[in-house]
């Protein structure tokens, strides 16, 4: 990833800031949410599981191996979907905390730097364009380049949740 110039860096750290708390923010929640659901998740595992033990008795080891993976992997499956959801959430937040900014005057330096930085890349041929929600999209013959505030919005809670590796583990 190419450095940002020194006359970014305060809003960078600002960005920066207000986007860590937030993530920081939501993890706990996560966190939270994440173990009250794998709480329920093996609560429902467990009665499946004594569910499967009795039908075991009666129809034979055979089925109750089976019924007890099914078990486990429901659960499993929603465990991960209550995780995909929470990053979901991450990124919708970070994005509608990004449209907070309009209007502001050091979003107005950032769009000429992201207007600069499009044509540092694309060439000065780019025809570049504000976008939908902040920011602007560059394009030039079959080439375009989106560095619109709802993307580098996602991009940031995603690099952010990755760099937390996993923060249910």
């Amino acid at each position: 990833m190419t450095a940002w110039p020194d006359e970014l860096a305060p809003v960078r750290r600002a960005m920066a800031r207000a986007a860590q708390l937030e993530a920081d923010e939501l993890l706990d929640d996560a966190a939270r949410e994440s173990e009250s659901i794998a709480a329920r998740a093996a609560a429902d595992a467990e009665a499946l599981l004594e569910a499967a033990r009795e039908d075991g008795a009666a129809a034979g080891g055979a089925a109750a191996a089976l019924t007890a993976a099914r078990a486990r992997r429901a659960a499993h499956r929603r465990v991960l979907a209550e995780r995909e959801r929470l990053r979901d959430e991450l990124v919708r937040r970070s994005v509608e905390a990004v449209a907070q900014w309009e209007g502001d005057a050091r979003l107005e330096a950032f769009v000429r730097r992201l207007t600069q930085r499009c044509h540092e890349l694309m060439g000065p041929g780019a025809d570049v364009s504000a976008a939908p929600g902040g920011g602007v999209v560059a394009v030039h013959g079959t080439r375009r380049l989106d560095l619109s505030l709802p993307v580098l919005a996602a991009r940031t809670a995603t690099a952010l949740l990755d760099e937390a590796a996993d923060p249910w583990s």
